[in-house]
């Protein structure tokens, strides 16, 4: 009944350490007459996870950072400056609200690669007023965009991108191996109890 162990557990009845706490971890890879198919099935998800975890985090950390570096690069390979005009005051902030880091949304007037004067909505600090020239960024098409990450910039957001990527899978991998554990402590807990319906009896009739 004890998949453990004849004494109550891979390393006895005293604590794993050392040595023994390899064996706690390996005990299912070995043939016992204990071990059930669960046990055997359960060695290889965690196989697996780790597996998945290690290996499959890694490239995917690094596939994300790589493309995400890529994008960065096209960023600052499309994107120029160019020089804009305000066309309209822009209000002062409100007395709550700090006059550094206030924007607000004002229409401004620049030239696109093509030659052609475009205009648009943009944020703009608050108290400017009407033709004060800007130094806005643009895309190759001239539409107005943020300003591209530079090198150092675009390298540390790429690492996150990639770390944030290799923690999504980590997560939805130890997610999906403890529930494949779940499911097999269920069916452990219900083959043990199968069986104690069915020793069970003649051990009490021995005891008698």
């Amino acid at each position: 009944m004890n998949v453990d162990g004849p004494t109550g557990g891979p390393c006895g009845r005293r604590p794993c350490t050392g040595g023994r706490r390899a064996d706690r971890w390996l005990w299912r890879w070995r043939r016992s007459p204990l071990r059930r198919r669960e046990d055997v099935i359960e060695a290889w998800v965690l196989l697996v996870t780790w597996v998945v975890l290690v290996v499959g985090g890694a490239v995917t950390g690094l596939v994300t950072a790589h493309a995400a570096g890529q994008e960065f690069a096209r960023q600052r390979a499309d994107r120029h400056a160019v020089r804009a005009v305000l066309l309209a005051d822009v209000p002062s902030a409100p007395s709550s609200a700090g006059t550094e880091s206030y924007r607000a949304s004002a229409p401004v007037r620049w030239t696109a690669p093509d030659g052609s004067t475009r205009t648009g909505r943009t944020l703009v600090a608050t108290g400017l007023r009407a033709g004060t020239p800007l130094a806005l960024w643009q895309d190759g098409r001239g539409v107005l965009a943020s300003a591209p990450p530079g090198g150092a910039e675009a390298v540390f957001e790429a690492a996150l991108f990639g770390a944030g990527a290799a923690l999504g899978l980590a997560g939805v991998v130890h997610a999906a191996g403890a529930t494949a554990r779940w499911r097999l402590d269920r069916r452990r807990l219900n083959g043990w109890a199968t069986e104690w319906e069915r020793v069970g009896p003649r051990w009490a009739r021995k005891t008698r």
